[in-house]
Formats: structure tokens, C-alpha cells, sequence
């Protein structure tokens, strides 16, 4: 992810992550300027097309304009939502009328939530605590999940081909001076703690996380708010989490 300049980025166009002809990974969007950017990450493989987090529906146009770039949109086959809110999950209605057999792949505790976004039924896959998602190519997404970050049922998504670990809102930033790509990790922590210090549970679960990803090899870090986060500063970042105080330990800080 280092050779990517934001000078170099179109804005127009979907931006390749990864790409060695047969597993390609892509940053799709949302171009919403506002500090709460949101990120939508293509996954293709042989015959699946995986969007990540697609986003809500204002800007489900946009998406597939840009999915549209790269392949059919309704040839989409899977949509993975590592939660229920509607900037991470909402466009799932369009993009099953796209397709109505594309599988929404998410934990259980999301898939509870889903059908009020008004579909009943869908073609639902859960994901457990290190379950994995085999691909055509002989590669496998690995499912972690990150509880009470912020959700009880949230995960995070590592494709173990690229080696980019798709943190959902983990690792989640604020930031109007958005780059794509993280330049500078301790000017980028601010943007981090705007998110994190509000909708983070605690310590326990960010530290809990960070301790599931020790020895994971990991190139880049993608959240669905802000900045990827690229190899070299991947050890700050899950210390980052290791030492985060938020949410509960700041509201009732005066418990311990």
C-alpha cells in the first residue's frame, strides 16, 4: 500500500490494492466529502465478487457505478457486513435486487438486526469465531470477530492473499484532511481517538482484539471510516488498541 499517493488517486475510478491476476482486491469509494468518510472494499476471486461493507443507500448509485467499472454489479455474489448500521449495511436491499441470490455474510447477532432494512429473507451466511471462507484461487478470507467494537456482534475480515485485514470500525478515523492512505501514524492517531474515545466499549475489548491479530501477518489495515493503514505502521496501530482507554473506562473512570 506505500506506493499509493494520493496525488496519484482518481477519484473517478476504482483503485487497485492487490491485484495478481487471479485475487484482486480494490477501494471503491464512498467520495462523501465529510469527516465521516466511508470505505467500501471489492474482493474478486475465480467466480465470487465480495463487496465489504457497501455502505448505505444514498450512495448505492455511486458503488455500483464503480463496482460497474470493474465487472457486471449484478454478478456481485456476496456482500460482507462486519455490522448492522446503515453507513456499513443499508445498500444490502439494492444490491439483493440486483441479484437475489447473493449471500449477505455476516454474524448472528447482525443477521438479527438486518431484515429491518425491509428483506425478510435473504440468502444469509454466518460467521463464527475463526471460521474461514475458502476462494476459487486456493486462498481463504479468515473471519475474526472484534466484540463490542462497537457492536457485540462486530468482526473484522483478513484476506490471507493480500494479506489486508478489513477492520470494519476498528482502527476508524474522522478526518476532513483525508488521504487514502496513512503517511504519518502519530498525526493520524487524533483522528483515530475522535472515533474511538465515543464508540469503543473499553480496554478489555480493544485490547482483547489487538491480542487475536499477534502473529498475524498483515500488510495493511482497511476500516471503513478513513485511512488504510499500511504495513510499517501496523505494529503502532495494534498498540494503539492495546492501550486505548474509551468508552466505559472514561464514563465511569471514577469506578476503578
Amino acid at each position: 500500500m506505500e506506493h499509493l499517493a494520493d496525488a496519484d488517486l482518481d477519484l473517478e475510478r476504482p483503485t487497485v490494492l492487490y491485484d495478481d491476476g487471479r485475487h484482486g482486491v480494490y477501494w471503491i469509494g464512498i467520495t462523501d466529502e465529510t469527516a465521516f468518510r466511508c470505505n467500501t472494499y471489492l474482493i474478486r476471486d475465480g467466480d465470487q465478487a465480495l463487496l465489504v461493507d457497501p455502505g448505505n443507500r444514498g450512495f448505492f448509485e455511486q458503488v455500483r457505478s464503480r463496482v460497474g467499472q470493474l465487472m457486471p454489479p449484478e454478478e456481485v455474489t456476496g456482500l460482507i457486513l462486519c455490522h448492522q448500521d446503515p453507513d456499513v449495511a443499508a445498500s444490502m436491499v439494492d444490491w439483493l435486487d440486483l441479484n437475489p441470490k447473493l449471500e449477505v455474510i455476516s454474524t448472528a447477532r447482525t443477521h438479527v438486526l438486518l431484515p429491518h432494512y425491509g428483506r425478510a429473507r435473504y440468502p444469509a451466511v454466518e460467521v463464527r469465531e475463526a471460521s474461514a471462507r475458502k476462494l476459487p484461487s486456493g486462498g481463504e478470507l479468515r473471519f475474526i470477530e472484534a466484540p463490542f467494537l462497537h457492536f457485540p456482534g462486530a468482526f473484522a475480515t483478513y484476506d490471507a492473499t493480500s494479506k489486508v485485514l478489513f477492520s470494519g470500525d476498528v482502527w476508524a478515523a474522522l478526518d476532513v484532511q483525508w488521504r487514502l492512505v496513512v503517511d504519518d501514524f502519530e498525526m493520524h492517531v487524533p483522528a483515530m481517538d475522535l472515533f474511538h474515545l465515543d464508540y469503543m466499549a473499553s480496554n478489555v475489548a480493544s485490547r482483547g482484539f489487538a491480542k487475536k491479530l499477534v502473529g498475524l501477518d498483515i500488510e495493511a489495515i482497511a476500516p471503513q471510516h478513513g485511512s488504510i493503514i499500511p504495513r510499517r505502521y501496523v505494529p503502532r496501530a495494534l498498540e494503539y488498541l492495546d492501550k486505548l482507554r474509551c468508552g466505559l473506562d472514561i464514563v465511569y473512570a471514577d469506578l476503578e
